[in-house]
């Protein structure tokens, strides 16, 4: 058995209330983890293309405030 199999296993033997605090746990390392490769995406210029199209979209009245 896989480790996924295992851990599949073990959060279907978890009471409401434990599942509740996984979910919650996992919901926060989840958005670290979407966080950190965000980070280096900017970092590395992979979103410099959306931010340029983004502001002459902006530039050229194509946007609205929120």
């Amino acid at each position: 058995m896989g480790a996924v199999e295992k851990l599949e296993l073990l959060i279907k033997s978890l009471s409401p209330e434990e599942l509740a605090k996984f979910r919650e746990w996992f919901a926060e390392f989840d958005a670290q983890i979407w966080d950190r490769q965000i980070e280096a995406d900017a970092a590395a210029g992979k979103l410099d293309r959306l931010i340029e199209e983004s502001m002459a979209d902006h530039r050229a009245g194509k946007t609205r405030p929120l």
